[in-house]
């Protein structure tokens, strides 16, 4: 099948401070990968530095062959890259149709219905509840609303932190 990601020997670093370390990992076309390890050991600085949101200071990121180390976050996700981040980090003060649409800002506009539809059949808590805000929703809710943002864009590899 080959490899969809590679990390090869990518240093993260904040400052002075090291947060990842000549990290090496390979994701599988369809394949699913679960990166474990303490608070601080850099799981959230390897997927920020995936998306393009911390800057690698050495080594390559390839995805589906391509080196996309240091790609600006909107260049990734356009190439099929999304994130729900830790924490949800969803809008509070958007409805969740709103939060949907930002998901789907790549996407074009005559297919955002069907891919709603789609999120609201994974999702079904959402369904009923579209045009609260998503500060409204309990934390469960607002988790399913942050991963099904991320996947309102239609990625091939979805990064899932601390879901």
């Amino acid at each position: 099948m080959g490899e969809l990601l590679s990390l090869r020997s990518i240093v993260v670093r904040y400052g002075p401070v090291t947060a990842v370390r000549k990290l090496n990992l390979t994701v599988g076309h369809g394949e699913v990968v679960v990166l474990l390890g303490a608070n601080g050991a850099g799981k959230t600085s390897t997927l920020s530095a995936i998306t393009g949101l911390a800057a690698v200071a050495d080594g390559k990121i390839l995805f589906d062959g391509a080196d996309i180390t240091n790609r600006a976050p909107e260049r990734l996700v356009r190439a099929g890259i999304a994130l729900a981040p830790e924490g949800r980090r969803i809008f509070r003060q958007l409805t969740v149709r709103e939060n949907l649409r930002i998901g789907a800002a790549i996407i074009p506009p005559n297919q955002f219905r069907s891919r709603l539809e789609e999120m609201v059949a994974l999702f079904p808590a959402l369904a009923p509840k579209l045009d609260q805000y998503g500060g409204e929703l309990s934390g469960g809710q607002q988790q399913m609303l942050a991963i099904a943002r991320a996947l309102m864009s239609r990625p091939r590899l979805l990064l899932l932190d601390e879901p």
